[in-house]
């Protein structure tokens, strides 16, 4: 069975209750819940969004390099250090911490995921 990535997202508090900032975001949230088998249970974690990186983009890069690791036959480490190297985040001859990332440093290496993840046949584009 293929790995379920997680879901982001982004809520706004009206009131006592939350609702989806975009319509892209109560997509996100209806494919993800349709997905869900009969008793299958979900994991959900609140955080407030912050300016600099998010729990959430953190566990879905890392959600896509185990995924592209499967499919490829490679190794997590390996295949982090790949998106890392895409994604141009060495400092000093060292690569960077993705927990030491920007948000636009972990967007940007997501979307070099999803790069290789087109090159390799490993379609992670919508988790």
């Amino acid at each position: 069975m293929p790995l379920q990535l997680p879901c982001t997202v982004l809520y706004q508090k009206q009131g006592d209750k939350l609702f989806p900032v975009a319509d892209i975001d109560k997509i996100r949230e209806n494919t993800f819940v349709s997905s869900i088998k009969e008793g299958e249970k979900v994991e959900v974690t609140f955080q407030i969004q912050i300016d600099d990186h998010s729990y959430a983009q953190l566990s879905k890069l890392h959600a896509c390099i185990r995924q592209l690791a499967l499919d490829s036959g490679t190794e997590f480490e390996g295949m982090k250090l790949e998106v890392k190297r895409k994604a141009g985040l060495m400092v000093d001859g060292n690569f960077k911490s993705f927990g030491k990332c920007s948000k636009e440093e972990l967007s940007e290496a997501i979307r070099c995921a999803e790069q290789i993840g087109d090159f390799i046949g490993s379609n992670i584009h919508s988790f």
